[in-house]
């Protein structure tokens, strides 16, 4: 499906502020409620809009650190892992990607001790390279409609 403009406005309203009521998405983009209904229904039913959620601060909670890890899968261990990284609640984002490495995840910790622990946990599958996060640069965005 190609968007048209009035359903890019409502992704960008949306992208902004997934709580923004039907009628508040009208008045911005100059269409009724029940016209936005429609269009935010058909965009959920073709897969365009996956999903709503709320982010939440993983340091507000008690995760003190923030690492992103990339994994060279050992021969015979890249399909072990990718089921098994699935059961890992430290794990944010994870990403089968090109390169030297195979995966590459971000991952919340509660410290260095947590760390060290979930990184024993990923010897068996192979080696990894651990960056401690520093701060964030860019905030999560949402994707611009072509």
């Amino acid at each position: 499906m190609k968007l048209d403009v009035l359903n890019s406005k409502i992704l960008k309203c949306l992208q902004e502020n997934a709580r923004m009521s039907n009628a508040e998405i009208g008045r911005q983009v100059g269409i009724t409620s029940p016209a936005v209904s429609e269009r935010i229904k058909k965009m959920e039913d073709l897969g365009i809009i996956e999903a709503y959620k709320a982010i939440v601060s993983p340091f507000e909670i008690g995760y003190q650190l923030k690492a992103i890890i990339t994994l060279r899968a050992f021969m015979g261990k890249l399909k072990p892992f990718l089921d098994k990284v699935k059961t890992y609640d430290e794990v944010v984002n994870c990403y089968r990607i090109t390169g030297d490495e195979n995966i590459v995840m971000e991952v919340v910790l509660k410290n260095h001790k947590h760390l060290e622990t979930f990184i024993d946990q990923l010897i068996s599958y192979g080696e990894s390279k651990t960056n401690i996060v520093l701060s964030r640069v860019v905030k999560q965005k949402g994707i611009k409609p072509i």
